[in-house]
């Protein structure tokens, strides 16, 4: 009984004995086996392998989304990715801080953290009139970056001075095309979905005036994104987006947290939070339509996914990839 003990042990967590260890406030994934002595080394090794056989590879751009509050003095890893993924010491980035109250404060921080982190060139794009996206220097400066960057403030601040403009439809037709890589956070997240979540709500049982809905902007229309999720207590008004459009997939990013959407279709979690994925593939039922503003909705068959560091989901076919934990040889 005392070895088939000792075999367990090696089969839920074989990473604790040589390789990294999981902190206690780290979530993990369990598999557990009983291991003949012959399996026992062999076994951790092999189903590592088979996992990285299956792990989509990083294309060079890619669609950051954040959820906001984003570490800015410390390890800066989801600012470093950005910069990165916009082409490292040759990153030329442009700042759009339209969201926010304070542009030229909000926008200047990240000038410093970009240019402290390398880039070649950082650029802030002051646009608070419609009118100002058809500046000949403002689409030139979109038609040359290499990186856009949109800052917190509010959602519809932003979707009112960018959609449907001549620089609108160059950010998009690059990030399109593999040029241009896309970051937002808090409301520069909010805005990427076709229908987007413009304020409502937190903490209350699903129901229709939860949620106040708008049209975003529109870079990855299969989305309905809400940030500041947990922290915030945004499931129900998630929900309730998705019960008014089940033809989307909802998306719950933690402060901190970043999902990157590579243009092969599968998303990738960073950060110290979590990104909850509301899937209404099988939906079976809903009363939404139904039903008046205040009372509770019922949603059958919601599939729902809890994705921290490293997991992955793709956007097309429904599927999750777990972190891979790698171990020590």
């Amino acid at each position: 009984m005392r070895k088939l003990r000792h075999r367990v042990r090696q089969a839920v967590s074989p990473h604790q004995s040589k390789g990294r260890k999981l902190t206690s406030n780290e979530p993990c994934s369990i598999n557990l086996k009983l291991l003949t002595p012959s399996s026992r080394n062999t076994m951790p090794q092999l189903e590592v392998k088979s996992l990285e056989m299956r792990t989509p590879q990083a294309t060079k751009t890619a669609v950051l989304v954040i959820g906001g509050a984003e570490d800015k003095v410390h390890g800066r890893e989801i600012l470093r990715t950005f910069f990165i993924r916009a082409g490292g010491n040759k990153a030329y980035i442009t700042i759009i801080p339209s969201a926010s109250r304070e542009p030229a404060i909000i926008a200047g921080r990240y000038v410093r953290i970009f240019e402290e982190m390398g880039a070649e060139k950082v650029e802030i794009l002051d646009i608070r009139e419609r009118e100002q996206c058809e500046n000949p220097e403002i689409k030139a400066s979109l038609e040359a970056c290499s990186g856009v960057f949109l800052t917190g403030g509010d959602q519809l601040r932003l979707c009112g001075v960018l959609s449907d403009t001549p620089a609108m439809e160059i950010i998009r037709q690059r990030v399109r095309a593999g040029q241009l890589t896309l970051a937002g956070t808090s409301a520069g997240a909010a805005v990427m979905g076709h229908h987007m979540i413009a304020g409502g709500g937190s903490g209350e049982t699903p129901n229709r005036s939860l949620v106040d809905m708008a049209t975003g902007l529109g870079f990855i229309p299969e989305v309905v994104v809400d940030q500041h999720f947990h922290n915030r207590n945004r499931m129900g008004r998630l929900v309730s987006a998705i019960a008014a459009h089940p033809d989307r997939l909802g998306i719950g990013i933690d402060e901190d947290t970043c999902a990157v959407f590579e243009r092969d279709g599968w998303l990738q979690v960073m950060g110290k939070g979590s990104v909850t994925i509301v899937d209404p593939t099988e939906l079976t039922h809903t009363n939404e339509p139904n039903v008046s503003a205040n009372e509770p909705l019922t949603v059958h068959n919601l599939r729902l996914h809890i994705l921290s560091y490293g997991d992955r989901f793709h956007l097309y076919q429904r599927t999750v990839l777990p972190a891979v934990h790698r171990i020590s040889s």
